[in-house]
């Protein structure tokens, strides 16, 4: 008879992807994923002569929490068992709705570029929350070396910010920490609560249902209005969004984050920002410099030594 006690009912299962090494298919499925966002930036910014940026977050919310909750009837996966998540899932949905709202808000006031050395901060802040809430994630010299390398390239991409020209630019570079603070937030507590236990697209609704309605009150507050019906290119960005972006590769990134280091994973982001550079350059013509190959190398580094396995 075996002397393992049989474990609680409502205790979360046990998992040794704490600091797990992305593999070759993972690294690929992650790179689809940064592509992906790096489109979304162009996806938003293309839909925005039609439908304002917060009712488009509102939106896209509104249909995913449609298909995903369709999807978990079908493949039956249970949405409404007690087990344990709902404080954490509760708290994940608030943060993900104001890293929303703060970005969207944060580039009212400050330049995209900006906005994007700001933002990916949030690595940083992921990988410093891991030595509290998972010690066994914590990063090696090495690690370090490679997440500034990251960061560098990102630096090289768009520019050291100079210091703010107008308080209001201050304020839209505070909300873009905020936004990367909220971000890394719901990766950490994903990673270390009873949600690292559950379904990954229960773990999205928690965020989707949470955020709608905030993100609709940020609108109306805003005085955000839809004019007329939206064309055809902005009802095509918006499908992007909701369906590809949110319904399914966000899901995606909640399963990354469950099955490996969330360290490791949230240092693959950096290739976002590049990505939607990239998707600047071929979909709206937007030039492509020296610099930015520099930065996709320096970046390319910097992952390469995030990710290599302990000896």
């Amino acid at each position: 008879m075996s002397s393992t006690a049989p474990s609680e009912p409502n205790a979360p299962p046990i998992h040794h992807h704490t600091t797990r090494p992305l593999d070759a298919i993972a690294i690929a499925v992650i790179v689809l994923l940064c592509l992906s966002w790096g489109f979304n930036h162009v996806a938003v910014k293309l839909a925005l002569h039609d439908v304002p940026p917060m009712l488009q977050a509102t939106i896209r919310s509104v249909i995913a929490t449609i298909l995903v909750a369709g999807w978990c009837a079908v493949r039956g996966i249970p949405l409404f068992r007690r087990d344990g998540t709902l404080i954490a899932g509760i708290a994940v949905g608030l943060m993900f709705g104001l890293e929303f709202i703060l970005i969207y808000q944060g580039l009212v006031y400050t330049t995209a570029t900006r906005a994007a050395v700001f933002l990916y901060l949030a690595p940083f802040i992921v990988v410093l929350g891991a030595r509290v809430l998972m010690p066994a994630d914590r990063f090696r010299p090495s690690q370090w070396l490679g997440l500034g390398l990251s960061f560098v390239g990102m630096i090289v991409a768009f520019g050291v910010p100079t210091p703010a020209l107008d308080p209001r630019q201050t304020l839209g570079d505070l909300m873009m920490i905020g936004a990367a603070v909220f971000w890394a937030g719901t990766t950490l507590i994903i990673k270390a609560s009873r949600l690292n236990g559950t379904f990954p697209e229960k773990v999205m609704l928690y965020q989707l249902v949470s955020s709608a309605p905030m993100m609709a009150l940020a609108a109306w507050f805003a005085g955000e209005r839809i004019e007329r019906w939206p064309d055809q290119q902005a009802l095509a960005w918006m499908a992007y969004q909701a369906v590809w972006v949110v319904s399914v590769t966000f899901v995606i990134w909640f399963a990354l984050i469950k099955k490996y280091s969330a360290s490791r994973v949230s240092a693959f982001t950096f290739l976002t920002p590049l990505f939607g550079v990239a998707a600047g350059h071929f979909v709206m013509g937007e030039p492509l410099t020296l610099a930015f190959l520099a930065a996709v190398a320096f970046v390319a580094a910097g992952l390469v030594l995030v990710n290599r396995p302990r000896s």
